[in-house]
């Protein structure tokens, strides 16, 4: 059994593509199509940024007319300047529950990587910085959050059947609404705001939301340029993830903390939840799915924290009391049950441990995992 390189200028094979999961999960409850528009664009080599720099296949394994599986392959190069690493992204992993369906699709992933010098493989991991991480291995009866993968219970042993091994876990979680931050932190935070000159800078449309939108990516690179994963978007791939931020985004949700001299130095990316629409959208905005998605904006219970961040000359400095005070404000003035906190890498110990005093309960925990292909 074999894997077969799909030619991504042919309709019929994106759409073999592009249309598998939704066979693989029709009796699964959890599962959440993508936005159909993202994934023509990802397999679109003249419009989506990706390819300015780097290059990327697909493969699926195939019985006659019908998919197994599929899986694709990135040499993400400014990934593997920016790390000094000879490194591929695996993304899009999907599988039937057959073990040497899977071998295939892994074969074929090491095959290409191989074939351009790189040394191992990550992932799973995407062509954006901004697409959710990891292989779901812990709380699948839980709906994932907007942009964040989930997959079937049997992936995981596929994956170390094949000599993976873990690099890291992404913990999401969710905070209640009954929940009330420890009244020292609320009086940190005032305390802060008056001795630093903090604020918050909140946004009455999307419009003013564009023109803040350059500062977010400074504050957000600068933020997280410590993190083991992180490297550089270019300004396409950072106007990309904007305008995607942008389309499911209440303004009044985004809110940037100030400092006095009227600088971002943090922000909280904010969404209401809108995974059930999706699901009956079978994650098409257009023609008729806008409609089911603006009415789930409405009536959503859920929030997704899909971005918490902050500069790190002004960690313990007041601003992040601030910054947790106003995640709790958020849920409290628009009536959400809860809020659900993003991919909070295990390795950062302060965010984590901010995070539980703030009362969140870990639910999920998605794993990244790498292939040495030296000893294949």
């Amino acid at each position: 059994m074999e894997a077969r390189k799909i030619d991504t200028s042919q309709h019929k094979d994106t759409r073999k593509f592009i249309e598998f999961p939704f066979e693989l999960y029709q009796n699964c409850p959890q599962w959440v199509p993508p936005l159909a528009s993202e994934m023509k664009l990802v397999m679109d080599r003249q419009r989506h940024p990706f390819y300015r720099h780097s290059t990327a296949d697909f493969f699926v394994v195939e019985d006659g007319p019908q998919v197994l599986g599929r899986i694709a392959v990135l040499h993400n190069r400014n990934y593997c300047e920016h790390h000094h690493q000879q490194t591929a992204f695996i993304y899009y992993y999907e599988c039937i529950e057959d073990a040497a369906v899977s071998q295939a699709l892994f074969n074929a992933a090491a095959g290409w990587a191989k074939d351009r010098d790189l040394h191992s493989i990550l992932g799973p991991k995407g062509f954006l910085r901004s697409n959710g991480l990891g292989l779901l291995v812990d709380g699948f009866d839980h709906m994932p959050a907007l942009g964040i993968p989930y997959n079937l219970p049997y992936y995981p042993k596929f994956w170390t059947d094949f000599g993976f091994t873990k690099v890291t876990d992404h913990l999401s979680g969710y905070m209640v609404e009954t929940h009330h931050p420890p009244e020292k932190m609320r009086l940190a935070a005032q305390k802060a705001k008056k001795r630093y000159g903090y604020w918050v800078k909140t946004f009455a449309n999307k419009a003013e939301m564009r023109r803040w939108i350059p500062m977010v990516d400074v504050v957000h690179s600068r933020a997280f340029q410590n993190n083991p994963g992180f490297y550089p978007s270019t300004p396409e791939e950072f106007s990309l993830i904007a305008q995607n931020m942008i389309t499911v985004a209440d303004p009044q949700l985004i809110k940037l903390i100030m400092n006095a001299e009227n600088e971002v130095i943090g922000f909280i990316l904010a969404y209401a939840d809108i995974s059930k629409a999706l699901q009956k959208a079978r994650g098409r905005v257009f023609p008729f799915g806008w409609i089911t998605i603006l009415n789930e904006l409405r009536h959503a219970r859920l929030c997704d924290l899909n971005g918490v961040g902050l500069l790190p000359e002004y960690q313990g400095m007041g601003a992040n009391m601030l910054l947790y005070v106003e995640l709790e404000d958020t849920l409290r003035k628009f009536n959400f049950e809860k809020a659900e906190l993003i991919q909070i890498d295990e390795r950062n110990f302060r965010s984590k441990s901010d995070m539980e005093n703030m009362g969140v309960i870990w639910y999920k925990r998605h794993r990244t995992y790498e292939l040495n292909l030296n000893i294949i």
